[in-house]
Formats: C-alpha cells, structure tokens, sequence
C-alpha cells in the first residue's frame, strides 16, 4: 500500500490519485502567489481602507489552503485502535477552523468600516516618487489589484474542478472564495478611485462590501463544518443535495433476494463516509457469509465508502434513510 496514496484504510483510485497530487500542487502554487501578492499590496496600501481590508483578507486566504495541507497529513494514518475511524475528521476540523478565523475577522472588519464611516473619516491617498516621476499612490494601488485578480481566476477554478472528485468541502470552499476574489479587487479599486475624486465616502463602503464578503464566506464555511461535525445525513461536496450514494446503496440491498427492506445512515467523515446498513431478512435466519458478501458488495461501489456495517433487524430504524424520493424532499424541507 502506498503511503503517498492511502487514504485512511485504503488506497485511492487511480482518478483520485491524480486529482489528490494537483490538489496539492495548486494549494502549495495558491500559498506562494498569495505570500507574493500579499507582499506587493504591503507597498501600496496607504491609508485606504478598502485596501487594507482586501489586504487582509488576502491573507486570510491562506487559511483554508495551509488547513487542508495539515489535514491531508492526518486523514492519510490508518485507523487504530485509539483512533478506530481513522482521521479523517482532520478535514471536518480544518474547515471549521477556516471558517471561525473568517468570520471573526471579518465581523471585526466590518466593525471597524462603520465606524469610519459614522465618524465620517476622511482617507488621504498621497504621491510617491517613482523612476523620478510623481505619481498619486493610487493609481499604484489600483494597478496592482488589477493585476493581482488573475491568478484566483485561475487557480480558483482548478479546485472547484477538483473538489467534486475528491468530495473534498475544504477545498470548495477554498475555490469558491478564490473564485469571488474579483468583487474585492473591483471593491478596492473603486474605493480608491472614489477617494481621487472626492468622494471620500466610497472607501469606506468599499472596505464594508469586502468584509461583509468575508463575514459571509465565514457564517457559510462555519455553518457547513459543524453541521457535518454533528452528524448530517452525509450531503455532496457543495452540501447542495443529500448525497445519492445512500439511495444506491438501499436500492442495491433491496436487489438482494435475501433481503425484504433496507435503509442506511450514512455518515460524512471529512472525505469518506461511514455507512451503517440496515437489512430486513425475508427469513429469520441469515448466514455470516451472506452478511459478509453485501458488506464487501457495499464497499465496492464507492472509493469513498471506508466503514460499512450491516445490520440485520426485524424493523427498519425511523431515522435511517430508505432511499425513497419523497422521503429525501421531506427531511430537507
């Protein structure tokens, strides 16, 4: 087994593999852009504050990117017997860490713009000397986060390719927010320009727009996390839809001659799911074998299943998931 590609209790399939290995390039190249960019905007930043909010929401960037590295390390460990589900909470954990640091900061940010503009502060935006010429800082500023909204255009719709593969919400969400980096480049470069030309105000409403995006990636990142964390039915990877894998799996243990009804709780893991299969005999009586055969049957349908446990029972649990269209509309009503 290849400890670059285990996962938990298995090795990924080839596909996943390969969009694992680019997933990890895209986060080290998405580090080293924004270290850079956040570097140049540092030179220019000036007494704007929409400027200094989307400078610092370029560094909160990282957060998500450096969380899903550190996670990787863990989800990666086989279960043990302190740790019998393996790690792969490690990602659950990174992305609610991601999402806290956002919308606390961005809370603060937002505070911090009211506040500028209740007490009406004028943003002055000076010159400086370049290559012996004066030039006014802002078209400095407004050069610069024209130029800086290439590389998440890029990089940002990479990962979202990526994330359904991997059925990885941490690296949505990092693409996501990459993908929506462009409003706060165009929010700053108009609060500068509206202070240029006297309308002081526009800076401070920009710098509002861009921690409200900030506080908004935060309530939506946080609110995923814990809901996973706490056992949500298991949900795709942009937690639109309930996952189709549970109604599959009770429509291939219906197909079973042995079995009258089925019904699943399936749980989400970080990247894995952990399923818990619960089976009507048409008889009172079944064999181990028969137990083991649809157990494997189940595991082999999905790279992400990791954990399967059938259970044979008399009645079905109210709360497991009996694959039924009708069923699913109601619970997420």
């Amino acid at each position: 087994m290849s400890a670059h590609h285990q996962f938990g209790r298995a090795d990924l399939p080839p596909e996943q593999q390969q969009a694992l290995k680019k997933a990890v390039r895209w986060e080290y190249a998405t580090i080293g852009y924004t270290i850079c960019t956040i570097t140049l905007v540092a030179f220019v930043v000036g007494n704007s504050q929409a400027m200094r909010t989307a400078w610092i929401e370029d560094m909160l960037s990282l957060i998500p990117q450096v969380a899903f590295l550190i996670a990787l390390l863990f989800v990666r460990r086989r279960p043990t017997v302190r740790h019998p589900y393996g790690m792969h909470r490690a990602m659950g954990i990174g992305h609610l860490v991601a999402g806290v640091a956002l919308l606390a900061v961005g809370l603060n940010l937002a505070f911090e713009a009211v506040s500028g503009l209740v007490a009406a502060e004028h943003p002055t935006i000076g010159s400086v000397n370049l290559f012996g010429q004066t030039v006014w800082l802002g078209w400095l500023m407004v050069s610069v986060m024209s130029v800086i909204v290439i590389g998440p255009l890029i990089y940002g719709r990479a990962k979202a390719k990526l994330a359904p593969v991997l059925h990885n919400k941490l690296l949505y969400a990092d693409a996501d927010m990459a993908k929506a980096d462009w409003q706060t480049n165009a929010a700053s470069i108009v609060g500068v320009l509206g202070v240029g030309f006297g309308a002081w105000w526009l800076d401070g409403v920009a710098a509002l727009f861009i921690s409200l995006g900030i506080v908004w990636d935060g309530v939506r990142n946080t609110k995923g996390a814990v809901i996973d964390l706490m056992d949500q039915r298991a949900r795709t990877y942009d937690d639109e839809h309930p996952h189709p894998l549970a109604r599959e799996v009770v429509e291939h243990l219906r197909a079973q001659p042995w079995i009258a009804d089925a019904a699943v709780r399936m749980r989400d893991q970080g990247q894995v799911f952990h399923i818990e299969a619960f089976v009507v005999p048409r008889r009172g009586r079944v064999s181990v074998a028969q137990i083991d055969r649809v157990s494997e049957s189940i595991a082999q349908m999905d790279w992400k299943v990791q954990d399967v446990v059938v259970i044979a029972c008399s009645t079905l649990p109210d709360e497991a998931d009996r694959g039924r269209a009708r069923d699913v509309d109601a619970a997420d009503a």
